[in-house]
């Protein structure tokens, strides 16, 4: 499967992090359209699965084929280009600069967001036949999610805001996980095992991830969720990135980053044989 060791893939997401700062705005766009896109789909897919075997892990089980597709086809999630685009930065890449990764922010965010509301608004005319007749259980479902996953936080104050924060931070652990998964071998087979792994954690525990929720709260208005745009995004949209950026920053950027590129020197074998040869001498 040509596994590559930390310190090769760890290079690799420093320079696709510098890539994604340089890269032209209509292609940024356009990569983030089709990640948004394709995720979207891959989320009606499996509450789909999941209401139609009444199992939710079977459901979360085939998610993450996806997120394997959109990678494998180099689209970029908000959720990875918050993870790699930090790390040009910090090493210093020439001409990478905040406002340069700032910019990559906002226009994969705004592409994710077109590509899963496009979809949103396709799903919602084909299961209701051009808004012609019921939608049905699947749309019930993502209805009923929709409004749980904001008025249900709002009714809890600050400690619902905080939990959609730690629960987008748990998220994109998991999330960015996949994304450097798919640098982790040379093989379709491997990425895809990589990938497949955090991507289904994280889809079974529910928590939250910024573009399935940029299908899924526009879809749930479109048949009929009880709430408002305002309500999606100050509870859920703007908890969730920020928590997703945090996270994969923190928990898995930084960690690989630190340790395995910038690693700390290593320790002084002389001196520490001497000193456990003073530590013995003491004892006598």
């Amino acid at each position: 499967m040509a596994y590559l060791v930390p310190a090769e893939f760890v290079t690799k997401m420093v320079d696709a992090g510098e890539a994604k700062i340089f890269m032209s705005t209509r292609d940024t766009l356009i990569r983030a359209y089709m990640a948004g896109a394709i995720l979207a789909l891959a989320a009606v897919f499996a509450i789909t699965v999941a209401v139609q075997t009444g199992s939710f892990l079977v459901g979360s089980m085939l998610f993450p084929v996806g997120f394997i597709m959109l990678y494998l086809m180099g689209f970029d999630l908000l959720t990875g280009v918050f993870v790699l685009t930090p790390l040009a930065l910090l090493d210093r890449r020439p001409g990478v600069t905040v406002k340069g990764v700032l910019r990559n922010w906002g226009l994969v965010f705004s592409g994710n967001f077109a590509g899963a509301l496009t979809v949103a608004a396709m799903m919602a005319f084909v299961l209701t036949m051009g808004f012609n007749t019921e939608p049905g259980a699947v749309a019930d479902k993502l209805a009923d999610v929709g409004e749980a996953r904001t008025l249900g936080y709002a009714e809890h104050g600050t400690a619902g805001w905080l939990t959609i924060f730690l629960g987008g931070m748990l998220c994109n652990w998991m999330v960015s996980m996949g994304v450097v998964g798919a640098m982790i071998s040379t093989h379709v087979s491997g990425k895809a095992i990589a990938m497949w792994m955090p991507i289904m954690l994280f889809f079974f525990m529910g928590f939250e991830h910024s573009v399935v929720n940029m299908f899924l709260f526009p879809f749930a208005m479109m048949m009929g969720g009880d709430f408002s745009i305002m309500d999606y995004m100050i509870w859920n949209e703007i908890p969730t990135a920020l928590g997703n950026l945090v996270g994969g920053l923190a928990f898995t950027g930084l960690t690989l980053y630190s340790t395995h590129y910038k690693t700390a020197p290593k320790r002084n074998l002389v001196t520490t044989a001497a000193s456990r040869n003073t530590a013995d001498l003491a004892k006598v």
